[in-house]
C-alpha cells in the first residue's frame, strides 16, 4: 500500500537512515533561511579604535585618503607612515556602507598586510594590519581567499598567543571570517592546529566581547556538513561548548548552542558524540529560556538529536524535553512553533514507549490544534508529527489520536496544493484506517472521514497531477470505499442515542469504547 519513498521517510522502523537524514537536512534548509541574517557566518569589524593608546595617529584627519597613497605608504620604509597607511587602510574597510575590498585587493596592500603581522616589535601595526585583514576576509569567497593564499592563516594562529589582548582578539575574528567560508577553508584552519590555542584563550578573567569572539570561532569551525568538520576536531571543541552553554552571557550561549546544532545535524556516531560530553539535561533547560536566540538553536539542537535512534532519542525525553516542548508548541512566534512541530514528529517517529511519553505529556492535543489553527508552515510539521504516530504506534494509541479528533483537520488539509504534504495526509489517513480495520471498526471510520468531507477530496485527488498523490488516493478509494465487499451488519455503525457519536460492534478484545467521534 505504501510507495518505497514513503515508507522510507519514517524513523526506526527498519526503514533507510540516509532517507532520514535526507527528511532532516530538506526540513533544516528551510528552517535556517530565517536565520540567515541573524547568525552570520563572517562579521565585519566596524567599531572604531581611533582612542584606542595603540594608536598614535589619533589626531590626524586622514578621511580622504585614497587607496593609491595607502599603497604608497605601506610601501614606505618609514614604520611611523606604514602605520599611518595601515590604519586608513583598516578605517576604509571598516567605516565604508560598501568598502572597496575587490579594489584594496587589486592595489596589492593583501599581502604587504600579512607582512606586517610578523612585526613582533611593532604592536600597533600588527593590530592594524590584522583589523584590515579581518575585514577583507569578511567579504566573499573569492576576498576571503586572497587573504588565505596571501600566507595569512599560520601568521593569524600564531598571533592567538600574542602577549597583547587586542592582537589575541584581532585574529580571533580573522580565523572566524575564514573558518565561516566553508568547508575548505575550515578545514584548512583547523589543520593549522587552531583549536588549542584558541581554547587556551578562554580564561576566567576574559572580557565579555573576547570570549564573544571565541565562541563564535569555534562555531565557525563547526558550520557546514559537506563534508563535515572532522570527527577528531569535534571531540576536541565538544567540552568546551559544554561549558559555554552554562556561561551567564546569552551571546556567548547562543553561538555555543548553534555549535552544538550544527554538531548534531549529522550521523547518529555524531549525535552520540555529543550525547556523551553530557549536553543533552543543559539543552533542554535552556528550551525553558525566554530569550528566541538562545531558544533557536537549543530546539534545533534537541530536533537533531532526536532524529536519532530510539536510546538517543530517550535521552531528550528522560532530561524532560517534553513538558517544554508543551509551551514551546504555544509559543508566540511561528519560527519557534514550527521547529517545535519538527521535533515532536521526530519523536512520534520513535517507538511505541516514547509515542506514548509524548501522549502523556499531552502534546498530540496540541499538535491537533496547530494543524486546526496554526500557521501553514506549521501545520506542515504537524502533519508529519501525526503520519509518523500513525505509523509507529498501537491500535489504543490510534484509536486515542482519532477520539482527540485529528480527523477532521487531517481532511479539511486535503484541499493544499503541495504534493508532498498531500501524500504525507494520505498516507496518515491510510494508517488510521488500517488501525481501523484491524478492530473491525472500517466502516465507523469511514463514515466519519465522510462526514469530515474527506471522502469528496480524497476522490477528487485521484485525479491529481503527482502520481504519487494520485495512487495514495486511489489506494484508499480502492481498499476501503470502494463498497465491493458486503459488511457484516454487526459492523455497521452504530449511533449512540445520547451523544449521536458512531461506535462499532468489535472483537472481544478491542479497546474499550473503540473509534467513537
Amino acid at each position: 500500500m505504501y510507495s518505497q519513498g514513503r515508507i522510507k521517510a519514517f524513523k526506526n522502523k527498519g526503514r533507510d537512515q540516509e532517507a532520514m537524514r535526507r527528511r532532516r537536512t530538506e526540513v533544516n534548509v528551510e528552517l535556517r533561511k530565517q536565520k540567515k541574517d541573524d547568525n552570520l557566518s563572517k562579521r565585519r569589524n566596524v567599531e572604531d579604535y581611533d582612542d584606542d593608546p595603540v594608536s598614535p595617529l589619533q589626531n590626524q584627519n586622514n578621511k580622504n585618503v585614497s587607496i593609491e597613497e595607502i599603497l604608497a605608504g605601506v610601501r614606505s620604509p618609514d614604520p611611523t607612515t606604514q602605520l599611518l597607511a595601515a590604519q586608513n587602510a583598516r578605517k576604509i574597510l571598516s567605516r565604508e556602507r560598501c568598502p572597496p575590498i575587490d579594489f584594496m585587493i587589486a592595489s596589492g596592500v593583501v599581502p604587504i598586510l600579512v607582512s606586517f603581522l610578523q612585526h613582533h616589535n611593532n604592536v600597533p601595526l600588527q593590530f592594524e594590519a590584522c583589523w584590515a585583514l579581518t575585514n577583507i576576509a569578511s567579504g566573499n569567497s573569492n576576498q576571503t581567499r586572497t587573504v588565505v593564499e596571501g600566507g595569512a592563516v599560520p601568521l593569524f594562529v600564531e598571533l592567538l598567543s600574542s602577549p597583547h589582548s587586542n592582537v589575541a582578539e584581532q585574529a580571533v575574528w580573522a580565523i572566524g571570517n575564514i573558518a565561516g567560508d566553508g568547508p575548505e577553508l575550515r578545514d584548512l584552519v583547523i589543520k593549522h592546529n587552531v583549536i588549542k590555542p584558541l581554547i587556551n584563550l578562554l580564561q576566567p578573567n576574559l572580557s565579555t566581547t573576547f570570549r564573544r569572539n571565541i565562541t563564535w570561532t569555534l562555531s565557525n569551525l563547526c558550520r557546514n556538513k559537506n563534508p563535515p568538520p572532522p570527527f577528531e576536531a569535534i571531540r576536541q571543541i565538544l567540552p568546551t561548548f559544554t561549558e559555554l552553554i552554562r556561561h551567564s552571557d546569552t551571546e556567548v550561549v547562543t553561538d555555543a548552542l548553534w555549535a552544538i546544532s550544527y554538531l548534531t545535524d549529522g550521523s547518529n556516531e555524531k549525535i552520540e558524540e555529543v550525547i556523551n560530553a553530557g549536553v543533552v539535561p543543559r539543552l533542554c533547560e535552556l528550551l525553558e529560556m525566554r530569550e528566541v536566540s538562545v531558544i533557536t538553536p537549543a530546539l534545533r539542537a534537541v530536533g537533531n538529536i532526536v532524529t536519532g535512534n530510539d536510546e538517543q532519542t530517550q535521552t531528550v525525553i528522560d532530561a524532560g524535553a517534553l513538558n517544554t516542548l508543551r509551551f514551546l508548541l504555544r509559543h508566540s512566534k511561528p519560527s519557534v512553533v514550527k521547529e517545535a512541530c519538527w521535533t515532536v514528529s521526530n519523536i512520534t517517529a520513535g517507538n511505541v514507549n516514547q509515542i506514548q511519553a509524548v501522549i502523556n505529556a499531552g502534546l498530540m492535543g496540541l499538535t491537533i490544534d496547530i494543524l486546526n489553527e496554526g500557521d501553514y508552515k506549521c501545520q506542515k510539521e504537524a502533519v508529519w508529527a501525526v503520519c509518523n504516530f500513525t505509523s509507529g504506534g498501537n491500535i489504543e494509541q490510534i484509536i486515542f489520536l482519532v477520539r482527540a479528533g485529528v480527523l477532521p483537520p487531517l481532511c479539511g488539509m486535503l484541499g493544499i496544493k503541495d504534493p508532498k504534504t498531500l501524500t504525507v495526509i494520505l498516507d496518515a489517513i491510510t494508517n488510521i484506517l488500517n488501525a481501523a480495520h484491524k478492530v473491525n471498526a472500517t466502516e465507523s471510520v469511514c463514515c466519519f472521514i465522510e462526514q469530515c468531507g474527506g471522502l469528496d477530496k480524497i476522490e477528487n485527488l485521484q485525479n491529481h497531477e503527482n502520481a504519487e498523490v494520485y495512487r495514495a488516493a486511489f489506494t484508499i478509494i480502492d481498499n476501503f470505499f470502494s463498497g465491493e465487499e458486503e459488511e457484516d451488519a454487526e459492523l455497521a455503525p452504530e449511533v449512540d442515542a445520547a451523544s449521536g457519536s458512531y461506535g462499532f460492534n468489535g472483537p472481544s478484545d478491542a479497546p474499550t469504547g473503540g473509534f467513537s467521534f
